[in-house]
């Protein structure tokens, strides 16, 4: 655990690595903004800027699984760390109506501390999705209708909470995430601001599921905080940049020690076939979703370290077709 601790310590100081924490379909997000003050030291694993902050609170019984998703982009991938807890360990509330929870005596800023916070009862298994304010206005419309839910005819809760852009804190058994810039909406011009924010899908909510099928998590744990170290080839906002190779090394090691064994399996086999040369239609790809996930990526990670060749071609087109297995991508990802 204290090699553990170590990591993440190192990564909450790295600018270009990003944190997020909910379930599928309700997730909050922190990450740096370009031009932002620099990350500050702080006691724990804590990081926090004017617009958002993540803290870990938990590592006993945490699991890091690191995994790599095929973007629907053919020259680039995705990269990620799971913090996992056992799913009996991993359960929160879930509770399915609005709920005033009181002060939030445990939030990353003093300032925050008094004001109130309210669980939205989005129901999801691994997250409670909250929010926060101080806002007297606000504060009247959802005491007013505790207990119902958000999403029943005619309730004026939600349309307030779009309206007032409280803060959001996401709590999970391992910490929390906050969000204090505005909500996704009207009023920030129909899409998401740079750097935290937070994502509420009611159409991926009903799906009830812990996390994306697309991504590795062993049976029997669950996903509780996701970390983002820099992509060697995409940017915080989602361009595409010059590869870095020592953000590749980097994440290398962490699969090789948390990833699962077939994806590495599988793209070493490929890496091992480009080596050597042998030609696509001599190749036979793993059986596994998982060895095939790894042997795709690393025909794309192949390309990127050695240049593209008509072998690499031959491979991507036999092989690294069609969007199955694909992972939309996350901008700060």
């Amino acid at each position: 655990m204290p090699e553990l601790q170590q990591i993440l310590k190192t990564a909450l100081m790295h600018e270009d690595c990003g944190w997020n924490m909910g379930s599928f379909g309700a997730i909050g997000e922190f990450h740096h903004v370009y031009g932002d003050s620099a990350p500050a030291d702080h006691a724990g694993l804590m990081q926090l800027t004017s617009r958002g902050g993540v803290r870990i609170d938990r590592l006993s019984g945490v699991r890091p699984v690191a995994y790599e998703t095929l973007s629907p982009k053919p020259h680039r991938w995705t990269q990620a760390v799971s913090l996992c807890l056992p799913k009996e360990d991993a359960a929160m509330h879930q509770r399915d109506v609005l709920t005033a929870l009181g002060p939030d005596t445990d939030a990353l800023r003093a300032e925050d501390r008094g004001a109130k916070l309210f669980d939205m009862g989005l129901g999801q298994y691994q997250a409670d999705f909250c929010i926060r304010t101080a806002d007297p206005e606000l504060l009247a419309v959802l005491n007013q209708n505790a207990g119902r839910s958000l999403f029943e005819q005619g309730n004026p809760a939600m349309g307030a909470i779009l309206k007032a852009h409280p803060h959001r804190v996401v709590l999970t058994q391992i910490g929390r995430v906050e969000v204090y810039q505005m909500i996704g909406g009207p009023d920030t011009g129909g899409k998401s601001p740079e750097g935290p924010h937070t994502h509420v899908l009611p159409k991926l909510l009903k799906a009830d599921r812990t996390h994306s099928a697309n991504t590795p998590i062993p049976e029997g744990w669950v996903p509780c905080c996701g970390i983002h170290p820099e992509n060697p080839v995409i940017g915080r906002l989602g361009e595409d940049k010059p590869f870095n190779r020592s953000a590749f090394d980097a994440f290398q090691e962490l699969l090789g020690d948390w990833g699962a064994q077939d994806y590495c399996q599988g793209k070493t086999a490929v890496w091992e076939l480009l080596q050597s040369g042998t030609p696509a239609e001599g190749a036979e790809e793993p059986q596994s979703r998982e060895g095939r996930a790894g042997w795709r990526n690393g025909i794309r990670q192949w390309r990127v370290l050695h240049g593209s060749n008509s072998l690499t071609e031959d491979y991507a087109v036999r092989f690294d077709r069609g969007a199955d297995q694909t992972e939309p991508e996350n901008p700060g990802h």
